[in-house]
């Protein structure tokens, strides 16, 4: 076979993978399964799916088609060859705004796809909560939904036609037929005639229509997915003479990739909902009043009507990112966060928006349901929304090994029975010792119930497969469907024959032969599925070693901190949904460059390793390799898996095993080294203003040759700022402020004089120093050491120690609320907030948090004293003046940029625009060395400097990171200011004695 799979991989325009790193990466989804497939095929072509259908056939193996690898029910974790097109068939082919259809290859992103639509009016209706990364293939496969489906349905509704490959290798197009060419269909001579034929013989035979029609779920529930959509194609002529035209669209939504390979969709779209979005916030005292308020609800004909439970709302408060989207919720009286109740009232107007909301609030007080109502539109409602949709991921932060599992999370239910239907569910759980998460689709009839569970323990398993069996028979009581949008896959697959009996089980065991003889298309998915509690993520009893690790990892282990990560893949969404997570998939659109690829590999390896060393394994260095250290990961992933601190983690192990590279050495010791180059800036500038000599340094150290190096300033930081002081207290270098510029006397402000801006960026520290003594403020640069941050992106992490054990020290009686510490480089200043306290020795690590909550970036600081009133805008200029802003990641993910737009903001006619640009690509050391240089140069492409190069001279570009300032003017020529330099120029005085100078030269 592993003969047979190199001949195909030189066949294939694509890559076939069969190395073990991306094996691994492709075992799991978003379940609770891992098998290890046989192989991993990116194709490029459809001659290359039609090979792999070929290969298949001949070698007996499987096709397990995927796109974002989001699935919950594990359909696509098998044993075959994994066919991932998320990468090249990812194109929008036709689109007609007349007849209001577009077509689309199934890689295709589903906001993406709006996004091309919304400038024509138009909408793809159905809306999973990964929409940002969730593409249309997979939605057909699982026939996704979402919280809108009470308005636009499922994808199955909305599907007009697909192209596909069948098994034999053979074209098919599948679109509506009318009864008459039915006939012309049923005498082919092909294995597309036998699939119409066979079809045809199952719907027509009176006694399978009888067992359809009792068996399947109630036709009232919108969301059901129960196996085959057998009686989706029975509503069709001619088998019901009223129903629709026969499609077999029908079938294909919700078939999980198990019938054929689809190449092209062709999509109905929608006219995009009513201008004025307002969610009425129903804020109720249990689960039971929240669905009945959603009987309520549903009479004002809302767009959505979802739930977010009080576990939920509890994680979103430990989440930096979701914590201010929750900035609605009020607390029970008895101090209990309450369930939620999202009711969308989407209409054309504010008026009518405010008119449903008061009368529904007022029919549901009357029934003494609620008892906070706010009505929230515009930003607000989109935070509301991030909220919902981050509750998968957000789930992921329950603490140990017990974990909210995707196991009865999909029924859906008769939205009239839910109130009776979440009881006897809770009931069941109540008889088990269990306890469960609810949210999501109350409007539909479908929660997601996700039980707590410890799936490394006997127990456990023996919970995972009871509640299954249990809850099968609740749904089955109700006429429900197992599955509402998940899917099947081989999680429900086993309960198909219980949900739909055992002749209707037959008939779809029968239908996947006629379609697929050999069963090549991702078997073991719907029918003839293994048992649900086989191939499970965690074995019973798993056994792991403990962890000497140098962070600490408050609650939990380095592998339990890995294991936040249930799979969601929210790092997968592309520069166009905006943020910073993650920067190398975004250039590079592999599956291997996820935060989830090394959050999977870490689990895979520190559960599996037969070393003593579990750290030390290629296949980890490997997958780390474009981690850039952004932090986008530990505010934007909804599970807040940090993975900048856990690679620095595995590069300190790494190390211990294989020794330390001389680069990251070097890049480590920068202070020292600049240090030292600073006795003679003159001749270190000199190797490096000079092309040829600086390629050739670069060369010996292991930078790409085309990267410009940082200069040296002529002086440093702290000799400049010590010669200021000394004489007179620099007076004779300040100008005056009016005493009526300043609301309040002079303050200190203690100054982090980090070695970025002690050695390359002085002019920089200068401006900022001398701005702030303008506005009244004493300065002192007190005694402390570097950063570290150059030791902790190389993960040289006891050394780190070190550094942060002495600073600590240093700092720790100075600093004070009143007495903050305020850093001008983000990435600096910010190591006191995020990596000290968890790396610090443990002695220091209460002085280390006290800390943290008192280190501040520069921004921070100044809107800090705008907010006071100590600094107004009266000092500063009132020339109009444009500026893009582009944050420095550290700062996005663990500040915010909202400060520094306020500073930025403070003179009269300043006005600021955030670039939507999430990492800048240099990353600190990453994007000098020259392996990483080209995608450092693709990471700043995506966004951030056609973003600067559109821009006219006179608009001022401002970035308050040193690496993004350089990024900058490597990529686009343009010189970035930081906000220090901005406001320090925009004052009166300074520009008064600039003019009065330039004056006096002419």
């Amino acid at each position: 076979m592993q003969q047979a799979l190199q001949h195909l991989a030189g066949q294939l325009e694509g890559d076939l993978f069969l190395d073990n790193t991306m094996r691994t990466l492709y075992a799991t989804d978003a379940s609770a399964y891992r098998e290890m497939p046989l192989a991993v095929a990116i194709p490029r072509t459809e001659a290359d799916l039609k090979r792999l259908i070929a290969f298949a056939n001949e070698h007996n193996t499987s096709l397990i088609p995927r796109t974002a690898g989001t699935s919950l029910a594990g359909q696509v974790v098998g044993n075959g060859i994994v066919v991932d097109v998320s990468k090249h068939f990812n194109k929008i082919l036709e689109f007609n705004k007349d007849e209001r259809w577009v077509r689309v290859q199934p890689g295709v992103v589903r906001d993406e796809l709006n996004l091309f639509l919304r400038p024509h009016g138009l909408y793809f209706g159905p809306e999973t909560s990964t929409a940002n990364r969730a593409m249309i293939g997979g939605m057909v496969g699982n026939n996704s939904c979402g919280s809108n489906s009470v308005v636009y349905g499922s994808t199955r509704e909305h599907l007009l036609e697909v192209r596909a490959l069948l098994a034999d290798g053979s074209e098919a197009t599948f679109t509506s037929i009318k009864s008459e060419k039915l006939k012309i269909k049923n005498s082919l001579s092909t294995l597309e005639g036998a699939i119409y034929r066979r079809t045809d013989e199952m719907l027509a035979d009176a006694e399978n229509v009888l067992e359809i029609r009792r068996n399947f779920p109630k036709p009232t529930i919108e969301r059901r997915n129960t196996g085959y959509a057998l009686d989706m194609l029975l509503d069709c002529a001619p088998y019901t003479p009223e129903g629709p035209d026969f499609n077999f669209c029908r079938l294909i939504a919700g078939s999980e990739g198990t019938l054929c390979l689809l190449t092209e969709i062709k999509l109905n779209v929608v006219p995009v909902p009513p201008r004025e979005s307002g969610l009425v916030c129903i804020h109720c005292r249990s689960i039971d009043e929240s669905l009945r308020a959603t009987l309520v609800a549903l009479k004002y004909k809302p767009y959505a009507v979802e739930l977010i439970d009080d576990i939920i709302l509890e994680q979103a408060s430990t989440n930096a990112e979701q914590r201010k989207n929750s900035f609605f919720v009020q607390k029970t009286a008895d101090d209990r966060f309450p369930i939620i109740l999202v009711v969308d009232l989407s209409r054309d107007t504010k008026a009518e928006v405010e008119k449903l909301a008061a009368a529904m609030e007022a029919e549901l007080r009357a029934a003494g349901m609620g008892y906070h109502f706010p009505l929230l539109f515009g930003d607000d409602s989109k935070k509301i929304w991030t909220l919902r949709k981050a509750g998968l991921g957000l789930l992921g932060n329950l603490p140990g090994d017990e974990k909210a599992v995707a196991v009865i999370e999909d029924t859906a239910v008769d939205v009239r029975d839910l109130p009776d239907f979440i009881r006897d569910f809770n009931e069941i759980l109540k008889k088990n010792g269990m306890s469960s998460v609810h949210y999501a689709h109350a409007g539909s009839g479908e929660i997601h119930l996700r039980p707590i569970i410890n799936l490394k323990t006997s127990e456990g398993h023996r919970q995972f497969r009871l509640i299954a069996e249990e809850i099968a028979t609740l749904v089955k009581k109700y006429d429900g469907s197992l599955s509402g949008e998940h899917g099947d896959g081989r999680l429900r697959g086993e309960f198909i024959p219980q949900m739909v009996g055992p002749k209707n089980y037959e008939l779809m065991r029968d239908l996947k032969r006629t379609w697929d003889p050999k069963g090549i298309f991702n078997p073991g998915k719907i029918v003839d599925t293994p048992p649900m509690d086989t191939f499970l993520r965690y074995e019973a009893g798993q056994q792991t070693p403990t962890f000497n690790t140098v962070f600490r990892y408050p609650n939990q282990d380095v592998l339990q901190h890995a294991e936040q990560c249930n799979g969601s893949g929210d790092c997968r969404k592309t520069q166009l949904s905006g943020g910073t997570m993650c920067p190398s998939y975004m250039a590079t659109r592999n599956e291997k460059d996820t935060t989830r690829a090394r959050a999977n590999m870490l689990r895979e390896m520190l559960t599996r390793s037969p070393k003593e060393n579990r750290f030390d394994h290629e296949e980890i260095k490997d997958v780390m390799d474009l981690c850039l250290s952004c932090k986008g990961c530990k505010s934007e992933c909804p599970s807040n898996v940090d993975m900048a601190k856990l690679k620095a983690e595995f590069l300190q192990h790494y190390y211990d095993a294989n020794g330390v590279p001389v680069r990251s050495r070097l890049v480590a010791n920068f202070s020292k080294l600049s240090g030292l180059a600073s006795l003679v800036p003159w001749a270190y500038n000199a190797v490096f203003e000079t092309p040829a000599l600086r390629k050739a340094a670069n060369r010996v150290v292991g930078f790409h040759p085309d990267r410009t190096m940082p200069l040296l300033h002529s002086t440093t930081l702290k000799k400049w700022f010590e010669r200021r002081k000394g004489s007179k207290g620099g007076k004779e270098e300040r100008t005056t402020v009016s005493p009526s510029s300043l609301s309040s006397p002079s303050r200190l402000v203690y100054l982090f004089c980090d070695e970025f801006t002690n050695y390359n960026d002085v002019e920089v520290g200068q401006k900022a120093v001398m701005l702030l003594e303008e506005l009244g403020y004493e300065v002192i640069i007190p005694e402390h050491g570097e950063s570290g941050r150059a030791s902790l992106s190389k993960g040289l992490l006891r050394e780190a120690r070190k550094i942060a054990d002495r600073n600590v020290r240093l700092l720790k009686d100075v600093i004070s609320e009143e007495t903050p510490l305020v850093g001008i480089e983000p990435s600096a200043i910010l190591t006191f907030r995020d990596e000290y306290p968890d790396l610090v020795s443990e002695e220091l690590a209460e002085a280390a948090g006290r800390l943290a909550k008192v280190a501040l970036t520069f921004e921070e600081f100044m809107a800090r004293e705008i907010d006071a009133k100590r600094i107004t805008s009266d000092s500063f200029t009132t020339e109009p003046k444009l500026m893009k802003l582009h944050g420095h990641c550290q700062q996005k993910a663990v500040s915010s940029l909202v400060p520094a737009k306020k500073m930025l903001s403070l003179p009269k006619n300043y006005t600021v625009h955030l670039i939507p640009s999430g990492c800048c690509g240099m990353a600190g050391s990453f994007g000098y060395e020259a392996e990483h240089y080209d995608i450092s140069m693709q990471i700043g492409e995506l966004v951030l400097f056609p973003t600067v190069r559109q821009q006219p001279e006179e608009v001022i570009i401002a970035a308050p990171g040193t690496s993004c300032r350089h990024q900058i003017k490597d990529g686009t020529g343009r010189k970035a200011k930081h906000p220090a330099e901005i406001l320090y120029e925009a004052l009166i005085e300074v520009r008064q004695t600039a003019m009065s100078a330039e004056t006096l030269t002419h």
